[in-house]
């Protein structure tokens, strides 16, 4: 007899994530459908001390099917499958050499042949769970019109072993099952393809409420949240030898103005445009985020103040190359910012209220400009800011 190639159930294992997980699972089910293919051949050679199988077609029989296991156990080993991406499990050739080898057995097998029917309908139901609902009609008739060709050719030419008669009721028998179990088969195939659409679909929508979870819809930058998620895992992930974090907070100048003059729409364009224009000349390990409303957060692992300031410039230049004329022909947008450096992970919370001090110090010396603050907590906060801005380092784009 045949065994049952246990890959066929693959597919019916919860989704393994891991492309190199899958890979073992595959390889691992092929080492097992080797093992049952070994099995079956030592179960073939009881029945042939028994008297029931010839001797000769059982060692052809058994070298057949371990050959088949030995194959597909080397093209999963070496790693071949995943070359074959419609596929990558063997698991239709593997059914269909598994089928061939039943069809064989029931030739050989004699007095215990309606056993090796009941294995090929084994197949067929594992089947259901590795095959789309087509390649499962497709296995079904093929072992059907296998297993009816070797009925007909030993009734023909064996009718003592094989009465005609019998093998008109094993025929009648494996029809009305082999048929139910593709019809089931069919159904249970277009409910895995149902299945496998709303999981995409779950898919898409999971990866959209996270991404409305971390991202500014407006802008596309990242939200106020995720950012500072992002400067928790920065900090903790700096050693004592690493560069200063720089942070700085971007305010558009007037832009509450620019509301009450040309309406929201405008401003949610205005801040697109700055969006847009920041993620252009930023570094390429910066992350631009929004703050709130107009205000902006510029985090910059590894700058000094210096390089800090030289990329506040950057986007100041850039902001003033983007055109906004299509909004208003008169439209000019420029920001204030303060940039303060982050001295660790205890510094973070002192560092944006530093940044956000010297941002309001940029304000109220004039706007459009940058100032950074000094490297010590303030005491006094914004009341200072008059001090801020006359010890700060400024970067000033002249009117």
């Amino acid at each position: 007899m045949a065994p049952t190639p246990t890959t066929a159930a693959a597919s019916s294992r919860p989704p393994l994530h891991d492309a190199a997980s899958r890979q073992r699972l595959r390889v691992s089910l092929a080492l097992v459908a080797l093992v049952i293919y070994a099995v079956f051949a030592g179960v073939q050679h009881a029945e042939v001390l028994m008297g029931l199988v010839d001797a000769g077609d059982s060692w052809r029989l058994s070298a057949f099917n371990l050959s088949g296991g030995l194959l597909f156990y080397g093209l999963m080993r070496s790693g071949l499958n995943h070359h074959l991406h419609s596929d990558p499990g063997l698991n239709f050739p593997q059914m269909l050499w598994a089928m061939t080898g039943i069809a064989w057995a029931y030739a050989i097998t004699g007095p215990a042949r309606g056993g090796v029917i009941l294995i090929m309908m084994l197949i067929i139901v594992f089947g259901m769970f590795a095959l789309s609902a087509r390649q499962s009609r497709l296995i079904t008739a093929t072992g059907f019109a296998m297993l009816g060709g070797v009925m007909l050719c030993k009734a023909l030419t064996d009718p003592a072993h094989y009465p005609p008669r019998v093998e008109v009721v094993h025929f009648a028998f494996a029809g009305v099952v082999m048929g139910a179990v593709a019809l089931l088969a069919g159904r249970l195939g277009a409910l895995r393809a149902r299945l496998e659409r709303q999981r995409a679909d779950l898919t898409v929508a999971l990866e959209r409420i996270q991404a409305l979870a971390t991202r500014d819809e407006l802008t596309g930058l990242l939200n106020r949240r995720a950012v500072l998620d992002r400067l928790q895992i920065e900090l903790r992930e700096r050693d004592a030898e690493a560069p200063p974090l720089c942070v700085a907070l971007i305010d558009l100048d007037h832009f509450k103005r620019v509301n009450d003059t040309h309406g929201h729409a405008a401003g949610d364009e205005v801040l697109r445009r700055f969006a847009e224009a920041a993620r252009q000349v930023v570094r390429g390990g910066d992350v631009m985020a929004r703050w709130g409303g107009e205000e902006f957060l510029l985090m910059m692992p590894g700058a000094s103040v210096a390089q800090g300031l030289e990329s506040l410039a950057r986007i100041r230049a850039r902001l003033a190359d983007m055109p906004m004329t299509d909004i208003h022909p008169e439209l000019v947008v420029t920001f204030s910012a303060g940039l303060a450096a982050c001295s660790g992970h205890g510094d973070l919370e002192q560092a944006i209220e530093r940044a956000d001090a010297a941002m309001y110090a940029a304000k109220n010396a004039g706007r459009n400009r940058s100032l950074a603050a000094p490297a010590h907590p303030l005491a006094a906060g914004r009341a200072d800011c008059a001090t801020l801005a006359a010890s700060s380092a400024e970067v000033r784009t002249p009117e």
